[in-house]
């Protein structure tokens, strides 16, 4: 295999394309977001980067909160709408049929189809260029309690989440291994790298 060279671009994927919701207490409103990932375990902190001409931006800003919903195949439709169309002059919930819930840590709204949300509040506003970034604290984690098992286990992967890559969404598949499989010891003392 030969590597060719390109100039820096953002080009890392998959990511997530999550639906992002957010209020000022008025407004409601929910976004599409792929920028978005973890940067902290203790204390948990995520981030999300948001264009300032965004109408999302604004309230975020205003409130210092919102709600990152992991979106799934059955979320394909809103989370592609959700990235296209502003919600400055309409009503994106009711377009795509997303049920809000009230969270519970936060005062915005989060969708009841995700299988799972990440309540979050703003720490600080960091301008990146094109886009300024909310670092954020998780504040709380709301779960939908079909994916958990008997005992008490969290089953993501049984939810058909989306990634993004290069303008396309997938479906994420079969579970390759969990953490620290490469490393646990075996009876036949094989290594598994490749």
């Amino acid at each position: 295999m030969s590597k060719i060279k390109w100039k820096g671009g953002a080009l890392t994927a998959p990511i997530p394309p999550v639906l992002v919701t957010c209020s000022d207490g008025e407004t409601d409103n929910v976004f599409t977001v792929a920028w978005t990932g973890i940067t902290c375990t203790h204390p948990p902190k995520t981030y999300i980067s948001v264009r300032p001409e965004r109408f999302s931006y604004d309230i975020i800003k205003k409130s210092g909160e919102f709600a990152i919903n992991l979106s799934t195949e059955s979320l394909v439709g809103a989370v592609d709408f959700c990235g296209i169309k502003s919600g400055k002059n309409i009503d994106k919930f009711k377009l795509c049929g997303l049920e809000k819930d009230q969270a519970f840590y936060v005062s915005c709204p989060i969708i009841r189809q995700s299988p799972l949300s990440l309540e979050c509040r703003v720490d600080k506003i960091i301008n990146l260029g094109s886009h300024d970034m909310f670092l954020s604290d998780i504040v709380g984690i709301s779960v939908d309690d079909s994916i958990i098992d008997r005992e008490g286990r969290m089953n993501l992967e049984k939810c058909g989440l989306l990634a993004f890559a290069h303008g396309q969404y997938f479906k994420l598949g079969k579970v390759l291994g969990n953490f620290g499989f490469s490393v646990k010891r075996r009876k036949n003392k094989k290594h598994i790298y490749k």
